[in-house]
Parts: C-alpha cells; structure tokens; sequence
C-alpha cells in the first residue's frame, strides 16, 4: 500500500514537473513572439508619443504616492517581482479559498497592459514575468511608474492618467487636489466595479483604502 502511495506521489510530481516546464516554455515563447514583433523599446516609445501621455513631473505628486501606496507599497524596494507579496497573497487565496489578492508589481502590471492585456492565463503570466524582467532592465523605477499611470484603465472609457484627470474633473493631472488625487488612484484596482459615473460610492469607499495606505507608507 505505501509502495503504491509513493509510487503515486512520485508520478503526480513528475506530472507537475512536466506541466510546470511546458507552461514556462510556453510563456517564454509567447514573450518572444511579442517582443520580436514590437520590441520593448520601440512599444514604449510609442506610448510615450501618444498627446494623452503625462510626465512624471506633470502629474500630481499626491496621486503618484497614493498608486505606490495603494497598488505596490514595495515598488522602489523589489525588483520586477514582489515575493513577499506573492506568498501573502498566495498564503490568503489558499486560506480563504478564493482569489481575493494578486501579488503583481506594478511592472508586471505595465507588461500585461502593453502586451498582454486580454490574455488570462498562466502562460501569459510567464510572458508578463519575461517582459517585466526586461522593463525593470531597461527603465527606471520613475519611468516604470510613469508608465503605468499612463497606461491603466481608470473606467468611464478613461486610459491613462490625463484622460482621467480631464474627463473626471476637468483639469489636467498636475492640479488634482488631495481628495481627486486619492480618488482616482483607487480606480485601476477594479475600473469597472469602482467607475464614477456607475458607482461613486464604491469609488469613495475605495478611497478611505487609499487614503489609509498612504497615510501609512507614504514618505
């Protein structure tokens, strides 16, 4: 019986070996793909010539700490994977059976949104890695979050920050308040479920989240 049981267990982890190998193969082969069609550098460049794209020194500095704050409190520590958060988040999906955290960085959240974006699966996962890896090579941190608040949706048909900060308020992302600046950046988490037009009490909700990472690791 025990013979059986460890013959049993070693086929199972051989068989997770080999599912394991394919889909990092698969993935790695995916980020190939992508990248050699439209190479990193040249993707970027090309959102950075869009007339909606704001510069970092462009955009309010409250906003930018409370993305940090709320979406990647660790940003400027780790590199393009977070693993703390990882195994947080791991550790509390498997305890409360269900995904209610993710463990991406922001830089993978850049590499999905410019490559991957309507892909959900563990391939693309490792595509994303692959391509983040490559950003956190190439870019600054600065430049990365530049990216990101760029490029995020923010609901309301509203991609990128200076489309947000217009089409919500009216003004251009550098003269967003506190109150805007924090509101706004708890959009991207869930766009949809937090959109002003459709659910501007979820959004304020979200907010005191906001305002309360912030509070807590802003420098």
């Amino acid at each position: 019986m025990f013979k059986l049981l460890r013959k049993l267990l070693k086929l199972l982890l051989i068989a997770a070996i080999l599912v394991g190998a394919f889909i990092g193969l698969t993935g790695y082969f995916k980020y190939k793909e992508a990248i050699e069609a439209v190479p990193i550098e040249e993707k970027v460049a090309s959102i950075r010539d869009s007339s909606n794209y704001s510069l970092l020194d462009e955009i309010s500095a409250d906003f930018t700490d409370a993305i940090v704050a709320i979406e990647d409190h660790r940003f400027y520590e780790h590199g393009a994977v977070d693993f703390i958060a990882l195994a947080r988040a791991t550790f509390i999906n498997l305890r409360e059976k269900q995904v209610l955290q993710g463990g991406s960085t922001l830089t993978q959240q850049v590499a999905k949104n410019i490559y991957f974006e309507n892909d959900q699966n563990f391939v693309r996962k490792v595509a994303e890695l692959f391509v983040a890896f490559n950003l956190e090579k190439i870019y600054t941190k600065d430049e990365i979050l530049e990216l990101y608040v760029n490029v995020i949706y923010y609901g309301d048909g509203n991609y990128g920050i200076k489309e947000a900060s217009e089409n919500y308020f009216g003004k251009l992302p550098s003269e967003l308040t506190y109150d805007e600046a924090t509101l706004l950046a708890g959009l991207p988490q869930a766009p949809s479920a937090y959109a002003l037009s459709t659910n501007y009490e979820r959004a304020k909700a979200r907010q005191v989240e906001v305002i309360e990472a912030l509070t807590e690791y802003r420098n």
